[in-house]
């Protein structure tokens, strides 16, 4: 991605921490994630998401939680406590229907994520939406030889919890916190952060799906947030839905796509994720030859 750090809307540098580190077997335990070759624990990707919200607003205004997107592919794993910074490329007061590229980098230069953000009906498509999903033979995966594009994975409702995000906010784990996370905003109520928004999107309704792969280690590679008829309001009942959309293989890992959407009790749809989840393959017993030691 070519990207032009002298035009762009520069955010500032941050120390994002790691909120699941003390979660065993996950990819942000240390020891956990230093087998499978990390530095150690692993910053979700959400987490990043937030970061980028000071530059969503001034790039587009509060108009980004009704009608925005950010989508982000992630290149870099970061850990606890490592210097990040965030980018957008500008001017700011851009127009309704807008997309500009959006990029993370680490102290040293190296690209943690890269995408596009934008608002309203851009005619571009965003970053992960102009993805292409090469198809992979079904016979060469083990942990996702169940899991086929078009797949439902269910409908079910999900009450997004605001105590779970005031809480973060006083515990200094989200970024860049804004007053509308906790307090009144122009919408009425507190609102979800991006971060709230992908855990709405993905913990309850990935369940079943995450149980059947058996003992693995896996990892967020692509996350997109778009907001239709946003944002979501904390303490609400949303209806949450989701389909399998690609399947694919590295040599490292196995990985799914797939899509969810939250809509309200009237059933307009307020916001949508797609979502790009990684299985670590050496983190497999389907894989004994990879096995860490």
């Amino acid at each position: 991605m070519s990207s032009n750090t002298e035009t762009a809307v520069t955010g500032e540098v941050r120390r994002p921490r790691n909120r699941y580190q003390q979660s065993s077997g996950s990819i942000h335990n240390d020891e956990t994630a230093q087998a499978l070759g990390f530095k150690g624990g692993t910053v979700a990707g959400s987490v990043h998401m937030d970061q980028f919200v000071p530059l969503l607003l001034a790039v587009f205004g509060p108009k980004w939680f009704e009608t925005g997107s950010l989508s982000l592919y992630f290149r870099t794993a970061t850990s606890d406590d490592e210097p990040v910074q965030a980018f957008i490329e500008g001017p700011t007061g851009a127009s309704t229907d807008s997309q500009v590229k959006a990029w993370m980098t680490e102290q040293a230069g190296g690209l943690v994520a890269e995408g596009t953000a934008s608002v309203g009906s851009p005619s571009e498509v965003t970053a992960l939406y102009a993805r292409d999903f090469r198809p992979v033979d079904p016979s060469q995966l083990r942990m996702l030889h169940d899991v086929h594009p078009g797949d439902s994975l269910g409908n079910i409702e999900v009450f997004l919890d605001g105590d779970e995000q005031r809480q973060l906010v006083r515990d200094g784990l989200i970024t860049e916190p804004i007053e509308w996370y906790t307090g009144a905003s122009p919408w009425g109520g507190a609102i979800a952060s991006p971060s709230a928004t992908v855990r709405l999107l993905y913990d309850q309704l990935l369940t079943p799906l995450k149980a059947s792969l058996g003992t693995r280690v896996g990892l967020f590679g692509a996350i997109e947030v778009r907001y239709f008829s946003g944002p979501l309001l904390l303490d609400r009942t949303y209806g949450i839905s989701g389909e399998i959309v690609a399947v694919s293989e590295t040599p490292k890992t196995e990985a799914f796509w797939y899509d969810s959407w939250a809509t309200s009790p009237d059933g307009t749809k307020i916001a949508q994720m797609r979502m790009m989840l990684r299985q670590m393959k050496a983190s497999s017993p389907l894989y004994p030859e990879l096995q860490v030691k």
